[in-house]
Order: structure tokens, then C-alpha cells, then sequence
């Protein structure tokens, strides 16, 4: 059973992330009939340290509240890029796991990880923004960019910030039960479980082009979202052959006329359900999707979540 959960930090550590794991697993919440976990903070670097937003932190306990713990938490960190762990504490964690102990990251708390070499030959979520990094730096393992978080039991990685939430939930679950996990979520007055992934907070339009060979067709694509067209309409419209176009076009965006016009269309899709209360069939047929079930199946596709999941999460209460 989860019983006992130490979270471990360094200097500069995230306060939000360190509060993620102190507000599920560290807050009495008996009198509404949860568990209470035997929960602490326990610090790598002394009992004294900065946090990255310029308060200091005093902690009672050092990498020996590690050696009882049945989940040790990993939050996010300034420089955890870039920076060497003290071996005492990577040794702890790979201690943690030998004995039977989960390990959790929040955010960029997987490279503490990954520097111990418990993500060899696993997959890993972390935050979007340093997904690169993270490939990179730890090239046998793989990361998985779109995820909220991945659970490679005993090793349980989280994206960016709030997707920690998910992941605490996650292992709450898992160990206790949905009502148990259903009920921290109503104190926290967060959603127990939430659909999608990173994809959905991702602000990345596709490369425009480089050259001007194909400029015009684009912008003019653009204005046309909502027509069916196919390549050989676009290449008389370049005057070129369909074949040099479709090879144009690949060298000067990245990819190809369909995946272009489809992520626009999404991505309109997306401004469209944030803005307007237009109905689903009317923004499948304003951004050329034709059908309300074309829509969520491409929609699904490209962010792993529904139009009608996507608009209550940037609209909240307005949308319901």
C-alpha cells in the first residue's frame, strides 16, 4: 500500500511542482475519509535552500527520509538540464527502486532521473519544452512529447507544471481506487482525470515556407480552408507539374500539401471553439472538414483530445 511519500529537492526547486506533491500526499484530509500519508520533504543540499522564486526553504530531512519511502517525487527544478546530481542522491533513488519504492518526476524532475539510469530502455513524458533536451541527453530511453504523463511502473514520469496533478491522481488510483483518488481531485477542485495530452497546449503552427516558389499557394490555402482541393489544383495553380510540386512543397514547409492543410484546418478549428460558440458541425464546415464526425476523428488525431473536451478546457464554465 502507498503509505509513505518523500519528495526530495535541491536548490532552486519549483515551488509549484514541490506544492503539486505536498497537496495530494501531504494535506490531513481524514475527516473526509481519506488516507493521511506518512509524508516529508527531504533535501539533497543541505537543510537549508533557495527556491527558484526567491524564498528560502528550511528542511528537516536529508536523503536518509528517502530509504523508507514507498513513492520518492522528483519536482521540477531550475537547471536540472544542464546540471550534475549529487551521486548520494541518484544512488538513493536507484536504492528506492530496488527495494520496491515507485519514483515520480514532475516536469523537468525526469532528468534527475535519467541521470540515475532508471529511464534506460523506458518511455518518458516531460514537458514539452524540453523534450529535445531531454532526447538528447539520454538517448536510451524515449520520450514522449504529447503525453500529460507516462507510467513505466515503478517509474512514473510527468509533463509540465499541472500534469503533475494528473500523475499523483494517477498513482493514487492505482493504489487506492477511483473514489479515492475522485475525492483528493473535489478538495483540490481539480478534474480527477483529464483528456488529452501536451499536444492540446502546444502553440505550434507548421514551418512556412523558405522559399517563394510556393508563397503564394499558401496564403492563398489559407483563405481557402474550408474547399476541398487536391494537389494537382494547387500545382496549375504554382504552375508546376503535380509531381515538382508536391516535391517543392515538401522542401520548403517540411511536409506535404495535405498535412499542411489538414494542421491548418485544425488549428483553426482550435480558434474557433475557443472564440465563438459556433456549433461543432459549423466549424467543420467552416475549416473544410465537411462533417462534425471528421472533425473529432482529425481533431482527435492531431491533439489527443474531443472539440467539445477542448472547448471546456479553454472555456470552462462558458462552454458547458
Amino acid at each position: 500500500m502507498l503509505q509513505n511519500v518523500a519528495a526530495v529537492v535541491l536548490n532552486g526547486v519549483n515551488p509549484f511542482e514541490l506544492g503539486v506533491v505536498c497537496e495530494v500526499f501531504g494535506i490531513d484530509r481524514s475527516d473526509d475519509g481519506l488516507p493521511v500519508y506518512d509524508f516529508a520533504v527531504a533535501s539533497a543540499e543541505g537543510p537549508r535552500l533557495s527556491s527558484r522564486s526567491g524564498f528560502a526553504l528550511h528542511v528537516d530531512h536529508g536523503l536518509e527520509r528517502l530509504e523508507s519511502a514507498d513513492l520518492i517525487a522528483v519536482p521540477a527544478c531550475a537547471g536540472y538540464e544542464t546540471r550534475e546530481f549529487p551521486p548520494g542522491l541518484l544512488d538513493a533513488l536507484r536504492r528506492g527502486v530496488d527495494r520496491g519504492a515507485r519514483v515520480l518526476s514532475v516536469c523537468s524532475g525526469v532528468f534527475v532521473l535519467a541521470a540515475a539510469g532508471l529511464l534506460d530502455g523506458r518511455r518518458a513524458a516531460v514537458h514539452w519544452h524540453h523534450a529535445e533536451e531531454l532526447s538528447r541527453a539520454y538517448p536510451q530511453l524515449t520520450v514522449e512529447p504529447d503525453v500529460l504523463y507516462v507510467d513505466e511502473d515503478p517509474v512514473i514520469t510527468s509533463a509540465g507544471t499541472a500534469a503533475g496533478i494528473d500523475a499523483c491522481l494517477h498513482i493514487v488510483r492505482k493504489e487506492q481506487g477511483p473514489e479515492v483518488a475522485n475525492k483528493i481531485a473535489r478538495r483540490m477542485v481539480v478534474p480527477p482525470h483529464r483528456d488529452g495530452g501536451q499536444a492540446q497546449y502546444i502553440e505550434r503552427p507548421l514551418p512556412r515556407s523558405q522559399g517563394d516558389t510556393v508563397a503564394e499557394v499558401l496564403v492563398w490555402m489559407e483563405r481557402h480552408l474550408d474547399e476541398d482541393v487536391t494537389v494537382e489544383q494547387l500545382a496549375d495553380r504554382a504552375h508546376m507539374s503535380p509531381r515538382t510540386f508536391a516535391r517543392r512543397f515538401q522542401q520548403e514547409t517540411g511536409t506535404t500539401p495535405y498535412r499542411w492543410i489538414l494542421r491548418q484546418r485544425v488549428l483553426l478549428a482550435q480558434r474557433l471553439l475557443e472564440a465563438t460558440d459556433e456549433t461543432v458541425d459549423a466549424i467543420a464546415g467552416r475549416t473544410g472538414f465537411g462533417t462534425a464526425a471528421a472533425l473529432r476523428h482529425q481533431f482527435t488525431q492531431v491533439l489527443g483530445t474531443t472539440p467539445n473536451a477542448y472547448r471546456r478546457t479553454f472555456r470552462g464554465s462558458e462552454a458547458a
